[in-house]
């Protein structure tokens, strides 16, 4: 079945939104963990094309014109401080935690001195299967619930970019590989969940609460594949694999032990969890689709 015919409606009316915006203006700034990440500079430039201060938060401590960049590595507590010393006037924080299985280890420190510095709010990103007081970033929602700071967590759904972090594949091997089976997802666009960031940042009121950011249609990988065949003009396949060929790829570039757990979640997939998402009434549903995504980035499978 074409996943086209599979689109849903948002649970609330477009005139309606979870997180209703402010329609004051600030002269406060917000910091941006990861902010050359992929929601992180879509979310600065948000940001910044609303007339909001921004500063960019990277390991280099670098960023692209007309951002203002620190240095700042969670790996490296004496870099906690350097965001205030760039800027007195911090008082939101989008968090992008790193990629360990005990984020909370050096996430808390952080959390605890931006407070003293005058932080007021947190929007965290998670993972829809991420729930509060859960491994990883469970812990850090919990946190923030606990401490009793204004915060927002957004629990995003797989990524419709990541078909593009897996561009060989496709390109080179005219294929697809999950653990997936035929489960479906509700794959979300990177621009809808740096929307759904800038709401919960610049709301009059806090949030206080998680959400489940989604995408406008669900797709199985066999279903991807075939939007892939249609619209490169070749054939590609999804290759259903075992569950320790999986891990065995993740581990190519992540920790091992997250390699093992994330392909855990992706092995979910197959028994319904991210398609039971739908319709939940905390799901902030997403406007970017999955084929306008390869049609605007087809260059990336095409072979040379």
């Amino acid at each position: 079945m074409d996943a086209s015919s599979s689109s849903f409606k948002h649970h609330t009316s477009s005139t309606e939104p979870l997180i209703k915006p402010d329609s004051s203006t600030t002269t406060m700034t917000i910091l941006i963990t990861g902010g050359t990440g992929k929601t992180g500079l879509a979310l600065a430039h948000l940001l910044h094309a609303a007339n909001h201060n921004v500063l960019i938060a990277t390991r280099k401590g670098v960023a692209p014109e007309p951002f203002k960049a620190i240095t700042f590595d969670w790996s490296d507590h004496s870099t906690f401080e350097n965001p205030f010393k760039a800027d007195a006037h911090i008082d939101r924080v989008y968090l992008i935690a790193p990629t360990v299985m005990e984020p909370l280890v050096d996430m808390k420190p952080f959390i605890d001195l931006a407070i003293t510095k005058g932080v007021n709010r947190f929007v965290l990103v998670t993972a829809t299967q991420a729930d509060k007081g859960g491994p990883i970033y469970g812990k850090v929602h919990e946190y923030l619930v606990d401490i009793g700071v204004d915060y927002a967590v957004l629990r995003p759904t797989w990524f419709i970019e990541n078909f593009g972090s897996y561009a060989y594949s496709i390109r080179e091997n005219n294929e697809i590989v999950s653990v997936t089976k035929n489960g479906r997802i509700p794959l979300i666009g990177v621009d809808d969940i740096a929307q759904a960031a800038f709401d919960a940042l610049v709301a009059e009121k806090s949030p206080n609460t998680d959400y489940y950011v989604i995408g406008p249609e669900l797709w199985s990988y066999d279903e991807v594949a075939a939007a892939f065949t249609e619209i490169l003009g070749r054939k590609i396949t999804h290759r259903h694999i075992t569950h320790e060929e999986q891990v065995a790829l993740f581990k190519m570039f992540l920790p091992a032990e997250y390699a093992v757990l994330l392909a855990m979640i992706e092995a979910r997939i197959a028994d319904g969890v991210e398609e039971a998402i739908v319709g939940d009434p905390k799901a902030i549903v997403g406007k970017v689709k999955l084929r306008d995504y390869i049609k605007a980035n087809k260059k990336l499978w095409m072979k040379d």
